[in-house]
């Protein structure tokens, strides 16, 4: 199953991008960037995401809970409120590495196809790669693939997330708790961050997935993780980051930022890289 989807997603990809430069370059150069944005996801985690925060601030706790089954994998029908904001916190935290930064950084490398590849693997992972009585042999080879192909994409994402964190601190001004005028919060802390991501960024049965999460607990000062249900079996997993705060419904909205500075990061970088290699 992984070699045939792998080779039909590349190949195809492949086909497409041959057809097109063959038709005009400009054509070509069109449907690369198409393609290129559909290999990139955070839209989609920011849209998907909102949704669990605006039902929040509703008030509708069940809306909340049916708009986070879309993004995640563990069981949300038995989540408190608080419950709900750390799983949202944390898939797109981790989706800041597995949808945005990897298969950007593998596009960046080779292109739609080598970007389609790893969306490939990824989507695999994300189907059948559960450690279940279902998929626990089935799905081995794609789970061990996407943590290979993820393995360096996900310590570059959290150092990304890092370099955010110093961003979003010196920048953004949040409205007091108690103040009506503007005061810059220690939302975001670097130190915080580094000293988390060093301490928790193993605690986790994947090797990479804890990268990114134990990044945006320090920068954030919450705490992630922690037992979960999964098709009714409760997993027990490690806590990650200190509760220094309580949670609450703005971090979901602060974890989207921090995922989208790292984008634009990963962006710069990339243009100064490749405007440099086509010079040389």
């Amino acid at each position: 199953m992984c070699f045939a989807v792998i080779l039909l997603s590349v190949l195809t990809t492949a086909l497409i991008l041959i057809v097109s430069y063959m038709l005009h370059p400009y054509a070509g150069a069109a449907v690369e960037a198409v393609l290129t944005c559909y290999i990139l996801a955070a839209r989609s985690m920011y849209n998907e995401s909102m949704k669990v925060y605006h039902a929040l601030k509703a008030g509708n706790i069940e809306e909340a809970r049916k708009a986070l089954s879309m993004i995640v994998g563990r069981d949300t029908g038995r989540l408190d409120e608080d419950g709900i904001i750390k799983a949202c916190v944390e898939t797109v935290a981790e989706n800041t590495s597995d949808g945005l930064i990897a298969p950007f950084l593998y596009t960046i490398i080779g292109g739609p196809i080598l970007g389609m590849f790893y969306k490939a693997v990824n989507t695999m992972d994300s189907m059948v790669g559960y450690r279940n009585e279902k998929y626990e042999y089935f799905g081995k080879a794609a789970a061990k693939l996407d943590d290979i192909v993820n393995y360096v994409p996900s310590r570059l994402s959290a150092l990304l997330m890092i370099a955010a964190t110093a961003s979003l601190s010196v920048f953004t001004h949040e409205k007091g708790p108690k103040s009506g005028y503007y005061v810059n919060q220690t939302v975001y802390s670097v130190s915080s961050a580094c000293r988390i991501w060093i301490r928790d960024r193993r605690k986790h049965l994947s090797p990479n997935s804890a990268q990114t999460e134990s990044a945006c607990a320090g920068a954030l000062g919450i705490r992630l993780g922690g037992s979960s249900y999964y098709g009714g079996i409760l997993v027990d997993k490690p806590y990650i980051g200190d509760p220094i705060r309580h949670i609450e419904a703005e971090d979901i909205k602060r974890a989207n930022r921090l995922m989208f500075i790292s984008e634009m990061i990963l962006s710069v970088m990339g243009t100064v890289l490749l405007c440099y290699f086509s010079l040389v």
